[in-house]
């Protein structure tokens, strides 16, 4: 059976066979001795999404009593969810989404801490996904972007919307006029200043 450790974008962490291009944590979460998850869902603000491996280096997953090892699909999905780029072992990528943050948030020498704080207040209210509202059409939302209707999360590529599932993105025939953003504001502001998250090749159809 697999593991509780695949994060939606919806911040919800789920059981399936499907990998994702990342992995990534928000502290320690799990039993080891059970290789189950506590009640908690973080146990810290700082969220952060790494690379599968690093160095050759791999981790045996939920072993210990380190980070809880969670996986996305890709990069917007860990975005929509409210995560951001490591420092450690994605430290280019880290960089650049800094300077990304930093000029489309009019903030400058901001640290991963603080970006952490204000992410935080984006992505949970009352200790569940926190939803924004759309403030330009959804056609404009730049590739990357994540909107949520209903029960559905969707991608945005190129104007129009991909439905997300564990296994990647799909087209579909639905009608998505009543959309929530899912990616937090700041982030979806680095987004848009430049930063290209890495995507699902599903994504392209």
């Amino acid at each position: 059976m697999p593991l509780q450790n695949r994060i939606t974008p919806t911040g919800d962490i789920i059981a399936t066979p499907h990998r994702g291009l990342f992995t990534g944590n928000r502290g320690i979460i799990h039993d080891p001795a059970t290789k189950t998850l506590l009640k908690k869902r973080w146990s810290t603000p700082a969220w952060i999404t790494c690379l599968c491996e690093f160095r050759g280096w791999r981790r045996p997953v939920m072993a210990r009593r380190s980070w809880t090892e969670l996986f996305f699909l890709d990069e917007a999905t860990a975005f929509a969810a409210g995560h951001r780029p490591c420092f450690f072992c994605r430290r280019d990528d880290a960089k650049r989404f800094r300077a990304a943050w930093e000029k489309g948030n009019g903030a400058s020498n901001i640290s991963a801490k603080a970006m952490d704080a204000v992410l935080h207040r984006e992505r949970l209210d009352h200790g569940r996904k926190q939803l924004h509202p759309l403030t330009m059409p959804l056609a404009d939302l730049p590739d990357g972007a994540m909107v949520q209707q209903g029960e559905d999360s969707f991608l945005v590529m190129q104007g129009q919307t991909r439905l997300w599932s564990p296994a990647g993105y799909a087209s579909h025939a639905r009608m998505v006029d009543r959309a929530m953003l899912l990616t937090p504001p700041s982030t979806l502001r680095a987004i848009m200043a430049g930063y290209r998250p890495v995507l699902h090749p599903t994504a392209s159809g």
